[in-house]
């Protein structure tokens, strides 16, 4: 049985076979032996043109309906109101079934529903419906790496002017000032002159050098541990930090300090290295140090002789994320937006160079012109340091949980490593949230 679709004109034999005809309707005119009201059962219908009577039998124009006996004979009407095929023809409607029991079905093209996601605590680098859209109306997935036209235009981008981008701009260095209150180190300074003063007024009154020894004793033993504590306080530091137990962020509290170590992720703003370019990295630094000899100039207004001097730092962090080895639960970071953070990553030394080696590295000269920095006469050393995602982090922070969303959030006080009397370490006091991570340079990073 073929299959007609609803058109006479494809029907053939089985037109034939139940005295189906096909006739033309007159756009225009007065209806022809028609009565004032047409019925069907489906009641009335709306008539666009005439349709003649044909001796009491029904006609059909791609749809079959009973004829109702009336004055002057049946009449039927159709209907050609609605949508226009391609041919410019109205489109033919079923009243009822079809001969072989085919019942089509109309398509309904209404465009495609925007999509409607749950809010979630993820970063977003933008509307849902924004990017390029394919043939449907929706969102198109593009992946790949990006041309070279954009890639340039990202490298471009400033980041000390984007607000998720918190730009670091003091050493992480281990700072005396910060282990003791001002007060209290004028107390001690003042102390020992009056012990020397004391003693040397003994010494030439009486000819007794037991006040004036002592003096010198404790002064010369306080002398070493400050000294100490300048050269091996940062390591204090970070001992302390691999020493502080990782918590389990499944029975972490709300608003308690813990330390979580973990693989890290990216988020929408991931950051690129300054010197060796290298990408999606969630915390980058780039030093410049330059050594001062007896008529060297200075790298900075405390550089002092026969010492490196820092002369340009380029240190920035965003926010990440890091899942968790101890749960498996992965948590929001909140190191960008001028967070208060303290690092504690290693850097690796990147290129030395020396009046005699100066014209040996043009990439070198290259990111020196870019950041308007002479290339004269001076003894210099380029260090870099990054996180990159797949690395592993331990980050110390305050849990603070929001919406069903998990985030670890900077401190709202500075905490105390305490005093570390194996090795003679004084206290010391780190404020912000804590990134720790080795050297990743030559370590095999975990892929995300």
């Amino acid at each position: 049985m073929p299959y007609t679709g609803g058109d006479i004109k494809k029907s053939g034999e089985l037109g034939k076979m139940f005295d189906l005809h096909v006739e033309k309707s007159r756009k225009s005119g007065p209806l022809g032996n028609a009565p004032s009201r047409n019925t069907s059962f489906g009641g009335a219908a709306s008539n666009s043109g005439p349709v003649s009577n044909s001796g009491g039998r029904s006609n059909y124009s791609g749809s079959l309906s009973s004829s109702v006996p009336g004055a002057g004979g049946s009449a039927r009407a159709k209907s050609n109101s609605g949508p226009l095929n391609k041919h410019g023809e109205p489109t033919k409607r079923s009243s009822g079934p079809q001969s072989g029991g085919v019942t089509p079905m109309a398509r309904q093209n209404s465009g495609p529903l925007p999509p409607v996601l749950p809010t979630t605590g993820l970063i977003t680098s933008g509307p849902i419906s924004s990017g390029p859209l394919n043939s449907s109306g929706a969102p198109r997935k593009v992946s790949g790496p990006l041309d070279s036209a954009a890639s340039m235009k990202i490298r471009a981008t400033s980041f000390a002017h984007n607000q998720a981008v918190t730009n670091l701009n003091t050493e992480d260095g281990y700072s005396i000032q910060g282990s003791f209150p001002k007060p209290i180190l004028w107390a001690v300074i003042l102390l020992f002159v009056m012990g020397f003063i004391a003693g040397g007024f003994i010494l030439g009154a009486v000819h007794n050098a037991i006040l004036l020894i002592v003096v010198v004793v404790i002064f010369g033993f306080v002398a070493a541990l400050l000294i100490w504590n300048a050269c091996w306080g940062r390591r204090g530091a970070i001992g302390f930090i691999n020493c502080y137990p990782d918590a389990d962020l499944r029975t972490a509290k709300d608003g308690q300090y813990v330390k979580v170590t973990g693989v890290v992720t990216c988020g929408n703003f991931p950051l690129e290295s300054s010197f060796q370019r290298v990408p999606r990295c969630v915390y980058t630094s780039t030093t410049l140090f330059e050594y001062r000899g007896w008529d060297s100039k200075a790298a900075n207004t405390e550089h002092r002789r026969f010492t490196w001097g820092l002369r340009a730092m380029e240190r920035h962090a965003v926010d990440f994320y890091i899942s968790d080895f101890q749960s498996g639960l992965r948590a929001l970071v909140k190191t960008g937006y001028g967070a208060r953070v303290t690092p504690y990553v290693d850097e690796s030394v990147i290129i030395d160079i020396n009046p005699d080696n100066k014209d040996m590295s043009p990439e070198f000269l290259r990111w020196l012109r870019e950041r308007n920095l002479s290339s004269d006469d001076r003894i210099m050393r380029l260090k870099e340091g990054y996180i990159k995602e797949g690395s592993t982090v331990s980050v110390m922070g305050v849990v603070q949980r929001n919406d069903n969303v998990l985030m670890i959030v900077p401190p709202s006080e500075p905490i105390s490593t305490g005093c570390q009397w194996a090795k003679c370490v004084l206290p010391t006091n780190i404020d912000g949230l804590v990134l720790r991570c080795e050297d990743t340079s030559n370590i095999d990073v975990i892929p995300v």
